[in-house]
This record gives C-alpha cells, sequence and structure tokens, in this order.
C-alpha cells in the first residue's frame, strides 16, 4: 500500500486549525516570525498532540507586517540566528510536554527563495544543525533539498495539493488568480496523478516530473477543510495511507 503525509500550516490565526488537524498526519507551526505568539503555539502543539499529529516547525522571514510573503533583504549570518530563535521557541514548548520536533518547513516568501538560493537555504540548514534529528519539508530537484542531502538531513519531498504549477516546478504566484486549486474534484485528479503517475499538470499543459512525500494543504484556502476531506475519501479509494 502507498502511503502519503499531509501536512498544513497551522498557528497562523486563521481560525480553522480544530477543524483541520484530525485530518492532517503532520503540521508546520508558525513560530512568531510571519505569525503566532508563544499562546497560539501552545494551543496548537496540545491539539497536534491529541490527534498524534507530528509537528514541525514554520520558520520564516522575521516580517509579521506582510505575512512573511515578501522577499526579505537580510544577511545569511542574521537570517541563521532569527531561524534558530523561532525553531528554539517551539522546540522548548515541545519538550516542557514530552514531545519532538519531527522537521522544519519554511515560510512562504522563505521558503520561495531557499528554494533557488543556495546562501538562503544554508541559512537555514545551518539552523537545523542547532537541533537533532529533524527531517526537511522542500520541493523535489529544489536547492533546498539539494543542500540538506549534502548535510546528512533527511528531506522529505512536499508537493501542493491546492497550487497550480509553472512548468519549471515553481508554484504560480499568489498574485495571479489561478494560483490556488479550489475545486475537490480538480485537486484530487492533481493529487493522484502526482502520488501514483509521479507527474504535475502544469499550467502551460505540460506534465513534469515530481516526487511527492508529504503533501501541503493551505489552511488559509477557504476551501481547506472541504478539500482535505475529500482528499481522504478519495487516498482510501485508491488504497493510499495517509500516515
Amino acid at each position: 500500500m502507498k502511503h502519503i503525509d499531509i501536512n498544513c500550516d497551522l498557528g497562523e490565526g486563521i481560525g480553522n486549525d480544530a477543524q483541520l488537524m484530525p485530518y492532517l498526519s503532520s503540521c508546520n507551526v508558525a513560530c512568531g516570525g510571519h505569525a503566532g505568539n508563544e499562546q497560539i503555539m501552545i494551543e496548537t502543539v496540545e491539539l497536534a498532540k491529541f490527534h498524534n499529529t507530528k509537528i514541525g516547525a514554520h520558520p520564516s522571514f522575521p516580517d509579521r507586517e506582510n505575512f512573511g510573503r515578501l522577499d526579505m533583504e537580510i544577511s545569511p549570518r542574521e537570517l541563521t540566528k532569527v531561524l534558530v530563535e523561532q525553531i528554539e521557541l517551539l522546540s522548548t514548548i515541545l519538550s516542557k510536554r514530552g514531545l519532538k520536533l519531527n522537521h522544519v518547513k519554511a515560510h512562504g516568501a522563505l521558503y520561495n527563495k531557499a528554494s533557488v538560493d543556495e546562501p538562503t537555504a544554508n541559512a537555514i540548514i545551518l539552523a537545523m544543525t542547532n537541533f537533532t534529528d529533524l527531517k526537511i519539508y522542500a520541493p523535489w530537484k529544489s536547492v533546498l533539498a539539494h543542500v540538506a542531502c549534502n548535510a546528512k538531513i533527511d528531506v522529505m519531498y512536499e508537493a501542493f495539493a491546492d497550487r497550480n504549477y509553472n512548468s519549471d516546478l515553481t508554484l504560480v504566484s499568489r498574485k495571479l488568480p489561478n494560483a490556488l486549486l479550489h475545486d475537490p474534484d480538480e485537486i484530487a485528479t492533481h493529487v493522484l496523478r502526482m502520488i501514483v503517475d509521479g507527474k504535475v499538470k502544469t499550467v502551460s499543459h505540460q506534465e513534469v516530473n515530481i516526487k511527492a512525500d508529504t503533501l501541503c494543504i493551505h489552511g488559509d484556502n477557504p476551501d481547506a477543510l472541504t478539500i482535505v476531506k475529500h482528499l481522504h475519501k478519495t487516498l482510501e479509494k485508491h488504497d493510499i495511507r495517509v500516515s
């Protein structure tokens, strides 16, 4: 039986964490860089613990004003410092509850930049070396995945269930109207193509190779709950286990 991880970015103040958590096998908790605070992190961790959901850190550029969605001029050294601080805050909350941090997934503009920019990717990986046994969620064939592999860090290749792709495997910009997918049946087809066939159909109608160990559902997608419920039913029909 095939299996796939389903993750979602939580603790960002969207308000649907409790509804989404039962359908997730892992979650990425905002660490204060773009959203969240210690109390929200604690609440999200407790919710994940109740549902036995793996917990990862979701650090970002220190840019709450723009929700971490704009590129930021920051030196790699300073970036590593702020990322360590963000990850450490969540790690401490977890350790006080006898829990362990599973992974790191960068947020927004940081994720996109690290996928193509080696100094940014290096800054993230260097921050992770301050902790033990962490996986990184990163796009297949990205600079971030390559740097992580060279550093002997386990990579979970991430694909996006509710986002459209360009032919170079970058995500269609959120500034464009076709960035997000909303129709559950269209998303199910999109996901099965990636998991079963190892292909993604791009906005230019090409089929491009892709690898997916984990699928991201965006919590800020207004259809997120409907999408993840439908996705579970579809995966079950095709003997694909969420884990």
